[in-house]
Parts: structure tokens; sequence; C-alpha cells
């Protein structure tokens, strides 16, 4: 019996290939980081005509914690593999159903963003997109009230379709 399972033990090691490349995935991410080991995340100005001064940072934020958490890039400030960066081009607010008597009793927050992703390594990857999200607010409800947790939501669903645009390879 000894002998059996040692010769079974040989012949599955004969089957393993000799040279296995390892692929991560977390979240996504299509990284092969052999080749990519650091990411520029440049600044995304606000260059909308209504200013909501916090989102830059906010939205800044969020998309560097997203990256460091769902990958093993190393984010620089200088030359890298990859590189991000783009600008808040809308932030705009307009009435959504109308009610009987002509007043809104939504109003939706949109919020777009252009990004402008390099990759250094390979021809080809690089995307120069608009992504845009949105939350409706109900209108009786001051903008001011709901301002900051609706730009969250917004910046994370917006981060997400970067991500999976860019880094996730889809």
């Amino acid at each position: 019996m000894k002998h059996f399972i040692s010769i079974l033990v040989l012949a599955m090691m004969a089957l393993i290939p000799q040279s296995c490349r390892i692929s991560y995935k977390l979240n996504g991410a299509a990284i092969d980081y052999t080749v990519y080991r650091t990411i520029h995340v440049g600044e995304f100005p606000i260059r909308a005509a209504l200013v909501y001064a916090p989102l830059q940072q906010q939205f800044e934020n969020t998309l560097l914690d997203y990256i460091t958490r769902n990958t093993r890039l190393t984010t620089t400030d200088g030359a890298a593999d990859l590189e991000m960066e783009g600008e808040i081009t809308g932030y705009n607010l307009t009435p959504q159903a109308v009610t009987e008597d002509a007043y809104a009793s939504k109003t939706r927050l949109t919020i777009t963003v252009k990004v402008k992703y390099t990759d250094s390594k390979k021809d080809g990857n690089d995307i120069n997109q608009t992504f845009s999200a949105y939350r409706d607010f109900d209108a009786s409800q001051m903008l001011t009230d709901v301002q900051d947790q609706l730009c969250e939501e917004i910046s994370k669903e917006l981060v997400e379709l970067i991500f999976n645009a860019t880094l996730g390879n889809w």
C-alpha cells in the first residue's frame, strides 16, 4: 500500500506544471504585479459651474483609499507604471418627479468626472473617459443638509466605476 501511495504522489507531482504564474485578483482587479508596481494618482480639480469645495478632497481620498485597499500597487508622486488624473467637470442639480402642482418632489445631484488613465507598460490600455453618477433627494430638503452624504455616496460609486474601467480590466 505504501508503494502505491508513493507512486500516486510522484505521478501527481509530475502533472504539476514546472513554471506557474501566480495572478492576483482582488475585487475584480486583474493586475500582473510582476509588471505593475506603482501608480500615480494626480489631483482632480473642480472645473464645474457649481463648486462644492470639499468634493475634490473627498473624491481624491476615496479613490486613493479604494486603490490601496484593492490592489498591491504602491502610490507614488513621481513617475509610475500607471497614472490616473482628471477633473470634476460636473456638479449639477436638476428637478425630478414633478407633482401635479408643477413643483418638483425630488431633486437629482449629478457629479461628473473626466479621467485620463495612462499605462506606461502596455500600449492600448490608456483610457480617456467621462464617468457620471447621481443621487436623488427629497426636494423639501435643503441641499446643504444632505450634500455631504450624497457626495460621499456618489464618490464611492464613481470610484468603483473608474476602478472597473481601468484597473479592473473588464
